[in-house]
């Protein structure tokens, strides 16, 4: 594998491919693409679609990472909520450790904390990183695929914390993410471009239904050891599904601490107003080249309906009905749903 630097190439641009192992490079000249809306290119990798920037950090996870009994991976699509479910399990596993009001939250990223796999750790990397040093248990994150993830992440019993999103709020965020981290801003008519490749399943990590699909059949067969969430229901009830949270990583919220109102304490200091006007998460650059200020917007529900119109939002919740139809799975994406206060 030829070396290579670990410069700040944001994952949605197209990089020289000289910047990408060889191995990598060699597969991308097999592999199905499709331009994007946004103008790179999404390429077909083991029946899903991804950039090419995230390519080579994943082959190198798939390959080399080793789970731990011990680990507890946050596993989400992105733009499903993943800053906020970091924060909120790593605040909830780790409340013993230091009082709230000196938690680490407060002076380090929620992804400095819980740190990715793909994007972070093995991201363009010239070999696989040594990750015997970080402190354990283990608080790791991945866009994978279920059916992409390691043998030893299936196999071990380390525990998983899924959560997914209405797909066209989903979208809505990664198109004002990506537009907040280029130099130019994306044309208008790339929105309806892009919700279009969500009708047909083409976005990172997708058909986002499969993503999804993947998780909860093993959520259903292995409730020990993956957790479903949905980003809606918390938003609705984030207390109910804090003692959830806690519950499933095996540190339940005590009687004292419900009376004391560390739930509460937990969701306050974990909220996207507390978090997103920290000095650390206004300032400087996650690893993969994007603005950390990029990782907060609004967090609400069904903000979707002040971009996109009722008949294209039609059109993806019937694709996504016939996708999901007889799974159990459903999400509420009519146009009566209100926005909600973080």
């Amino acid at each position: 594998m030829e070396k290579m630097e670990s410069s700040a190439i944001p994952f949605f641009e197209e990089a020289d491919f000289e910047k990408l192992s060889d191995e990598c490079q060699q597969l991308l000249a097999t592999l199905p693409r499709e331009k994007t809306w946004d103008g790179s290119f999404y390429y077909l990798y083991q029946g899903f679609w991804f950039r090419a920037i995230p390519l080579h950090g994943i082959i190198l996870f798939q390959k080399h990472f080793q789970a731990e009994d011990e680990d507890v991976l946050i596993i989400t699509s992105a733009k499903s909520g993943t800053t906020w479910l970091k924060a909120l399990t790593f605040a909830t596993a780790n409340r013993k450790d230091s009082p709230l009001t000196q938690s680490p939250l407060l002076t380090s990223s929620p992804h400095q904390l819980v740190r990715f796999l793909e994007y972070d750790l093995y991201y363009m990397k010239s070999e696989y990183p040594d990750l015997q040093d970080l402190p354990r248990p283990r608080f790791l994150a991945t866009h994978l695929p279920y059916e992409l993830l390691p043998p030893s992440i299936k196999d071990s019993k380390c525990r998983i914390v899924y959560m997914c999103r209405n797909p066209v709020d989903k979208f809505i965020s990664l198109w004002h993410f990506v537009n907040h981290n280029r130099p130019e801003p994306l044309q208008p008519d790339s929105l309806e471009a892009g919700l279009d490749m969500v009708c047909k399943g083409i976005e990172g990590c997708g058909p986002y239904w499969d993503h999804m699909l993947g998780y909860w059949r093993m959520s259903r067969e292995r409730p020990e050891k993956l957790l479903f969430l949905k980003y809606e229901d918390l938003k609705k009830d984030i207390i109910c599904h804090l003692k959830r949270l806690a519950h499933f990583l095996g540190v339940p919220f005590s009687e004292e601490e419900e009376r004391q109102g560390v739930i509460e304490e937990i969701s306050r200091l974990c909220s996207l107003d507390s978090l997103k006007n920290l000095e650390v998460n206004m300032n400087g650059m996650h690893t993969s080249g994007l603005k950390n200020s990029s990782f907060y917007r609004k967090g609400e529900v069904g903000d979707w309906v002040n971009y996109v119109t009722p008949s294209m939002a039609e059109r993806i919740e019937n694709a996504f009905e016939e996708k999901l139809s007889g799974s159990g799975l459903s999400f509420q994406m009519s146009c009566n749903t209100k926005k909600e206060d973080n």
